[in-house]
């Protein structure tokens, strides 16, 4: 894949942003002793909107940090999910706000808002003085942490310096003051201190905002690719077009390796994933299967010149349904230390599933049929079905 070729094709609303460091972050230590640098380093202001934010070790280590912040006069904007952070008691939500954090819900239960049930903020993302930020998959939970005898679940984020700092703020800004639109081009300032900067783009999926960014970037590398596909995928499920994108690229030659999930906190969404499997192996697709925890990561890498970091799964409830955020980065450097990562990760984590392997007992296959079809069928309903309505705004 030409890189000069893709920024060639970007629509004007698709810009390069420039980063002076971006940096792969794993979950566990790596992420939460980064999270909380980002946030004490904040001496302005601070976005922060995640999906999950558990009130237990975790969550209540990095709500001390955001209080730490506020009270030195940082201003704080958190904005959770409705339905993903539902558990937080009243206690923990006050106890920030008295803190003067401001704090929202994205979606709340018993609002107009929640019609769009399917509509959840499900990306993950942090931005300190519009100058560094924090992309990924990444909640804020024990589980994405680990512990001294469990490890943590597989996932990533993307830690930025720079420029497009600013879009990422913007983007947070509008999102938890309820602006669907900008109504003028902001201008961006540099804050470039190196001469050669990395390339980047910011990418969306939002349905209600007609954003389908992540799912366009997806396809466009895909089709586009010459040697080499990696996809890490936790809930992978994708529809036809990316489908059809993986076997026309099988077709050309290029290799295709997907990392699945071995574990899963989701075992029948997982049961319809094999459901796939034989239609992988007859393309000769690789399929390797995470076995050390539970897989929640959400990256890919197509040849050495395009990779994406972020919240977006691979199936319709991410494509149609919740509020994605992903940092595409065109670089070879990151690219080849993404794909020198994958490989270790095959070598060190992964067992590769062959088609000997997969139970082919009639019972297994109803058993993965039955899963596919439900899960299908579920994800269409929640993330489809309620946007079939009269309404066009609730926020």
């Amino acid at each position: 894949m030409n890189i000069k070729l893709l920024k060639r094709n970007l629509h004007k609303s698709e810009e390069l942003h420039q980063a002076d460091h971006v940096r792969l972050i794993h979950s566990g230590n790596d992420y939460f002793d980064s999270l909380e640098t980002l946030i004490r380093s904040a001496t302005q202001t601070i976005q922060f909107q995640t999906y999950i934010f558990d009130e237990d070790e975790t969550g209540i280590r990095i709500a001390k940090v955001l209080k730490e912040v506020a009270s030195r006069g940082v201003d704080v904007f958190i904005m959770l999910d409705g339905f993903g952070s539902h558990s937080l008691s009243r206690k923990f939500v006050n106890d920030l706000r008295s803190a003067g954090i401001n704090l929202r819900f994205f979606s709340p239960f018993f609002s107009s808002q929640n019609i769009f049930f399917g509509r959840r903020l499900h990306h993950k993302v942090i931005v300190a003085d519009k100058k560094t930020a924090l992309v990924g998959g990444i909640n804020i939970a024990n589980k994405y942490h680990g512990s001294s005898t469990e490890p943590p679940w597989l996932d990533y984020a993307i830690f930025l310096e720079g420029q497009v700092c600013e879009e990422l703020n913007k983007i947070c800004q509008q999102i938890y003051g309820r602006k669907l639109r900008r109504k003028k081009k902001i201008q961006i300032e540099n804050h470039s201190k190196i001469e050669k900067n990395i390339n980047v783009r910011v990418r969306q999926n939002d349905r209600l905002r007609r954003k389908n960014q992540i799912s366009t970037s997806y396809l466009n590398a895909i089709k586009n690719a010459k040697s080499s596909i990696y996809i890490t995928g936790s809930y992978f499920l994708p529809g036809t077009k990316l489908r059809k994108a993986l076997l026309n690229a099988r077709k050309r030659g290029v290799e295709v390796h997907l990392i699945l999930a071995g574990v899963s906190d989701v075992p029948v969404f997982q049961s319809a994933t094999k459901w796939l499997y034989d239609l992988l192996f007859r393309n000769e697709i690789k399929i390797y299967e995470w076995k050390k925890s539970v897989l929640h990561g959400k990256i890919a890498l197509v040849d050495d010149t395009w990779s994406t970091v972020g919240s977006f799964n691979l199936n319709l409830l991410s494509a149609y349904g919740s509020v994605e955020l992903n940092v595409d980065v065109l670089d070879k450097n990151f690219s080849q230390s993404l794909q020198t990562h994958f490989k270790s990760l095959i070598e060190t984590g992964c067992e590769e599933i062959t088609q000997k392997q997969q139970k082919n007992q009639w019972t297994a296959k109803l058993k993965r049929w039955a899963a596919y079809q439900l899960i299908r069928t579920v994800i269409k309903t929640v993330a489809i079905f309620p946007y079939l309505n009269p309404f066009k705004k609730f926020e």
